[in-house]
C-alpha cells in the first residue's frame, strides 16, 4: 500500500473501519471445532483477544519507532501469550536491521539474561525467527557488572549481537528464581547516529500500524490455538515439540521446552515426576487453553529450580489437581477443568523426559507413590 492510498484511508475512515473488522475476524480461532465451547473457556478467549490487542498496540503504535527505541514490557501478569513464563521479565523494543544500536546496562543478579534480535511477527505470512542471540554467560562485563552490546549487521569487536536487514525487534528475557531478592538488569538502548526528538505522527504510518496490530492479534491467537489443538491430541503428556513449531514464536535459545495439554475430572490428579538435570534454570507451569499462564498472583501454578520440593533421590513430584495433596509440589488448577502446561530446562545437560500419570486424587494421597 503506497502513502497516497494510506492517506486516503485515513481521511475517509477506512483505516478505522478495516481495523475494527479485522479484530472481529480474530474471534474465529475461538470457534474452531476443537476449541472449548463452554462459556468459561470462551470468555477467557475473549479476554485473551483483548490482552493481545493491548500488547499489539504497545508494540506497533506506541513503541514502534526504530530510530528512537524504548523498552516496553510485553508479557506480564495481565497480558499473556504463548505460555508466558511467570518467572520471566520480557522486554521488547523496535529495531531496524539496516541501522546500528548500542545497549548499555548493568547485569544485576537474575539467574538468566538472554538478548535476541528477531525478524517477523505472529501476524505476518513471511518468515519469522531469530537473527542473533547473546546469553548472559557469554556477556563480557566490567568490574562493576556493566556492559555495552552493539547490534549490527556487520561484526563488531566485544559484545555483539548480529542483525539482518529484515530484523525488526529486540526481545530480552530475564529469568528469576526469587524476584524478592534478585536484582533485574538495568538496560538502555539507542540507535546510533540519530539525534533530536522523534518526528510528529505520520498518518500513513499509523494506517499501516493499525493494520499490523489487527494482523498480530489474529496471527497470535491462530498460532497458539493451533498449538493447543495439537497438544490436546495427546492429553496429560509432556513432549518437546520440534524447533520448526516453536521457531516462529521467537523461542529462547539454549532451552528445551516440553509442552502438553491436561484435562482432569474433579476427583483426579496428574502426577508428573522427573529428576532435574544439571541446568541453570527450570520451571513447570499451568496454562489455560489459550496458552496463558494461570493467575500466579493468587494461585500456586508454577514451581522452579529454587522453590521445588525434592524427594530424597533428587527427583520432584508435581501434582496438578483441584486440591492440595499435602506433599510434593501442588499446582492449583484454579477453577479450570483443562488447559495447557509447560516444563522448561535452561542450559540443561542430558535433559530427561518427564513422566506423567493420571490417577484418583484419593488414591494418590493414600498411596503417596
Amino acid at each position: 500500500m503506497d502513502e497516497h492510498e494510506s492517506l486516503e484511508r485515513i481521511l475517509d475512515g477506512r483505516t478505522w473501519d478495516d481495523f475494527c473488522d479485522s479484530l472481529k475476524d480474530a474471534r474465529t480461532a475461538l470457534f474452531r471445532e476443537s476449541s472449548p465451547a463452554n462459556a468459561f473457556d470462551r470468555a477467557e478467549g475473549y479476554r485473551h483477544l483483548s490482552r493481545l490487542l493491548r500488547v499489539a498496540l504497545e508494540r506497533f503504535v506506541e513503541h514502534a519507532d526504530p530510530e528512537h527505541p524504548r523498552f516496553y514490557q510485553m508479557a506480564r501478569a495481565d497480558a499473556k501469550l504463548g505460555a508466558d513464563n511467570p518467572d520471566c521479565c520480557y522486554r521488547n523494543c523496535a529495531l531496524d536491521g539496516r541501522r546500528e544500536y548500542r545497549i548499555r546496562g548493568q547485569r544485576g543478579t537474575s539467574t538468566y539474561l538472554g538478548i535476541g534480535t528477531y525478524y517477523g511477527h505472529y501476524g505476518e505470512r513471511g518468515p519469522s525467527g531469530c537473527s542473533g542471540y547473546m546469553d548472559s554467560a557469554d556477556l563480557a562485563l566490567d568490574s562493576d557488572g556493566r556492559f555495552e552490546i552493539v547490534l549490527s549487521e556487520q561484526p563488531h569487536p566485544g559484545n555483539w549481537i548480529p542483525m539482518e536487514s529484515r530484523t525488526s525487534s529486540l526481545i530480552v528475557r530475564e529469568f528469576f528464581l526469587d524476584r524478592a531478592i534478585e536484582v533485574p538488569a538495568e538496560l538502555d538502548v539507542e540507535c546510533l547516529g540519530v539525534t533530536g526528538p522523534p518526528a510528529p505522527l505520520d498518518p500513513a504510518s499509523l494506517d499501516r500500524a493499525l493494520a499490523t496490530t489487527a494482523a498480530f492479534v489474529k496471527g497470535s491467537v491462530d498460532l497458539f490455538t493451533g498449538w493447543a489443538e495439537g497438544f490436546s491430541k495427546r492429553p496429560n503428556e509432556l513432549h518437546a515439540p520440534p524447533d520448526s513449531l516453536r521457531a516462529p514464536a521467537h523461542k529462547a535459545a539454549n532451552q528445551v521446552f516440553y509442552h502438553g495439554y491436561w484435562t482432569l475430572a474433579p476427583d483426579e490428579a496428574l502426577l508428573i515426576t522427573a529428576k532435574p538435570p544439571v541446568c541453570r534454570y527450570w520451571n513447570f507451569q499451568l496454562n489455560n487453553y489459550w496458552l496463558e499462564s494461570l493467575d500466579y498472583r493468587y494461585h500456586p501454578i508454577t514451581v522452579n529450580k529454587r522453590s521445588a520440593r525434592l524427594e530424597p533421590d533428587g527427583s520432584f513430584r508435581i501434582v496438578v489437581s483441584t486440591r492440595d495433596p499435602g506433599f510434593g509440589n501442588w499446582m492449583d488448577t484454579a477453577g479450570h477443568a483443562h488447559g495447557t502446561m509447560g516444563l522448561r530446562w535452561n542450559m540443561a545437560i542430558d535433559p530427561p523426559q518427564p513422566v506423567c500419570r493420571v490417577m484418583s486424587f484419593d488414591d494418590l494421597v493414600a498411596g503417596r507413590p
